[in-house]
């Protein structure tokens, strides 16, 4: 997959085709609640997660040139998320973070390394799909279609 929209502002015609038609956005999360929580709302946005809990397995993907966006938890404990939110911006993708309120210091360390977005857990909490969907630059879907499509690929299917 190109990397089209990528660097364009949220809402940009370019955008919101590539999440319309899959585009991949990497979720690197060591937090199996917030992983799968993430992973929905992106597939109910039209894009298409590759779940990742390692910095190892986020350079895998990053080194694919497949992903477009990624979303980072800042609070893992299997991974540095500065430096991974370093990584894959300098990939050219466009980061979003997702860390705790209270933790300002790491929230500007996030937006200094690349991340265009740094949400508190309670925003994508309570306001996940219209926080993402403004992200990715599409339409928030009405209630009755939020239905969570089921995983598409191996990536996406939690280990056992």
């Amino acid at each position: 997959m190109s990397r089209a929209g990528a660097g364009a502002p949220a809402g940009e015609a370019a955008g919101a085709a590539g999440a319309a038609h899959g585009e991949a956005v990497v979720v690197l999360a060591d937090d199996l609640i917030w992983a799968t929580r993430l992973e929905g709302q992106l597939r109910t946005l039209g894009a298409r997660p590759i779940r990742v809990a390692s910095a190892a397995a986020l350079d895998g993907v990053l080194a694919t040139g497949v992903a477009t966006r990624a979303v980072v938890d800042l609070t893992a404990r299997a991974y540095d998320g500065v430096a991974a939110t370093g990584r894959a911006s300098a990939a050219g993708l466009r980061v979003l973070c997702v860390g705790q309120h209270d933790d300002q210091a790491l929230r500007r360390a996030a937006s200094a390394a690349g991340a265009e977005r740094v949400y508190a857990y309670r925003k994508l909490f309570e306001d996940g799909h219209a926080a993402l969907a403004a992200w990715l630059g599409v339409p928030v879907p009405s209630p009755a279609t939020l239905d969570v499509p089921g995983p598409t690929t191996p990536s996406e299917v939690p280990p056992r």
